[in-house]
């Protein structure tokens, strides 16, 4: 299966960052993508953090959900939607939520952020659970692909990565991890973890990344990466805005976990 991650340098015109998502969900397409996945963000890097309560919406509607249900759509594509703003129950706070649309352009899965990142050093300084919610339960969708396998898709976002935990309860074929890492933690810990999550859920991981200067001065580390289930890198991208495309192969990922049935040896 053909799997995309996209990177972006999302800033704060949410119609700027939509054009931009959707010529990169175009050029995917192009290259005989099934699944891509947008990072963490991609609508809107805001100035505050209180700009998130602003764009969010309600739960089923709103124009960032219609955008990802028309991109399936119109591309034939699989569709994690990275992460956009949800409204809670909290007026003052939101979701985090990954949404995904099959290629008819219906929402078949949804995941709430359940690990909220906090970060302080020197001038640095981020607490995502000031204006989020945390979400609560794991999810997983199955893809269908047209190379006749079943996928277990497992999703995640960014800060999460640090939580191995939750990737056990995935039992996910496939990981996706759409992230804005920070670079200073990025440049330590990105490529470790993600090669990790990898090798120790003999799973295939797609994380698509915010690489680079933003309009809000913030810095992302990006290194887009697809990884294979020996902790392998297929493809990657440093920074910028781009696609990263590889072929999962699916009895590769078996004759991995035959060789190393790791995964039947828990005991814990």
């Amino acid at each position: 299966m053909k799997v995309s991650a996209i990177q972006m340098v999302s800033g704060t015109s949410v119609a700027t960052n939509m054009i931009t998502a959707q010529e990169l969900l175009r050029e995917a397409a192009g290259k005989g993508a099934e699944l891509a996945i947008l990072p963490e963000y991609f609508c809107q890097m805001a100035l505050r953090d209180e700009q998130k309560l602003e764009l969010a919406e309600e739960p089923g509607q709103g124009p960032l959900q219609n955008f990802l249900a028309e991109m399936a759509n119109d591309l034939n594509l699989w569709l994690v939607g990275g992460a956009i703003p949800l409204r809670s129950e909290d007026p003052n706070r939101v979701t985090n939520s990954s949404l995904v649309y099959n290629p008819d352009g219906k929402q078949v899965a949804r995941y709430d952020k359940i690990h909220l990142f906090a970060f302080h050093r020197g001038g640095e300084s981020y607490d995502e659970s000031r204006v989020q919610v945390a979400g609560a339960e794991p999810v997983t969708f199955d893809l269908p692909s047209t190379d006749g396998h079943t996928w277990r898709v497992g999703l995640s976002t960014c800060y999460d990565l640090r939580f191995p935990e939750l990737y056990r309860q995935l039992a996910a074929d496939l990981i996706v991890v759409p992230s804005a890492f920070t670079y200073t933690t990025g440049q330590s810990h990105w490529e470790i973890l993600l090669r990790a999550r990898a090798i120790e859920n003999l799973a295939y991981v797609a994380a698509p990344a915010q690489g680079g200067r933003h309009e809000n001065g913030r810095r992302t580390w990006g290194q887009t990466m697809i990884v294979n289930p020996w902790g392998k890198l297929l493809a990657e991208r440093a920074n910028d805005a781009g696609v990263v495309t590889a072929n999962c192969d699916w009895e590769m990922m078996q004759e991995m976990r035959q060789q190393l049935p790791a995964l039947g040896h828990r005991r814990l």
